[in-house]
């Protein structure tokens, strides 16, 4: 069973728009597991976690208690454990489209069909970059680490104030194939972070110093990659 995460606590940033970017390949399905970031409000029962649910949909929310303030769930299945995806979470609340407010790319295609769809109000301020609260990454961290993402994970990007699309991450190749950008050419903003580049180490390749801690479990380097030898970190990868 998986038993690895990342965290690091968290300064002031900006929780109206922003972009995760994520290389993960899954070992295990059917189970809830989080492979997005989720940041700490246990007293207040808040938080923002994505990641696959038990029917290996995406599901990513907000949630502010007393009630879910933002929601995609996929209508697509992510079952292929010999793959690798490429995930991109983008929001911008300030944007007037309430559809564009929350975008989920794999693989470099923006997904347009959820079963679940529940769009953030206008200018609403995410679970993300809230002063001082833990940020975890490969679990679903509120008051202890729980769902447990189970695989691998490489090139793991934050952009604090900017919501970019796939291609600022990954590029077709010749042969149509979606392939990673390994320095790509983004603004990172103060609360930014690009990890798991080089080896297996947590330390912040963004230049912010925004360097996280292993929380718990094991952080192992391995062989398989998306493209050529990148990090990974899990249960036997993660």
């Amino acid at each position: 069973m998986a038993n690895t995460y990342l965290s690091r606590t968290q300064g002031t940033g900006n929780r109206k728009t922003w972009t995760y970017s994520v290389w993960l390949k899954r070992s295990i399905l059917g189970t809830n597991q989080n492979w997005g970031i989720t940041q700490e409000d246990a007293a207040n029962n808040n938080a923002m976690p994505c990641g696959f649910n038990s029917s290996d949909k995406i599901d990513w929310y907000d949630y502010n208690a007393p009630s879910v303030s933002g929601q995609l769930i996929t209508n697509r299945v992510f079952r292929d454990t010999s793959a690798w995806y490429h995930i991109v979470l983008a929001v911008d609340t300030t944007n007037a489209t309430a559809d564009d407010r929350m975008k989920i790319y794999v693989n470099g295609v923006q997904e347009t069909s959820f079963a679940t769809r529940v769009n953030p109000s206008l200018n609403y301020d995410f679970n993300i970059n809230v002063n001082t609260k833990l940020l975890s990454l490969g679990a679903y961290y509120t008051s202890s680490p729980s769902s447990y993402f189970d695989g691998s994970m490489s090139h793991i990007h934050f952009i604090d104030g900017t919501a970019y699309d796939a291609t600022a991450f990954g590029e077709y190749d010749a042969n149509g194939v979606w392939t990673i950008k390994t320095s790509p050419s983004v603004t990172y903003g103060t609360n930014g972070f690009f990890i798991l580049k080089d080896g297996n180490s947590v330390t912040d390749q963004s230049g912010n110093s925004n360097n996280f801690t292993v929380g718990g479990g094991t952080l192992t380097n391995t062989e398989d990659n998306p493209s050529n030898v990148f990090p990974t970190f899990g249960n036997g990868n993660i």
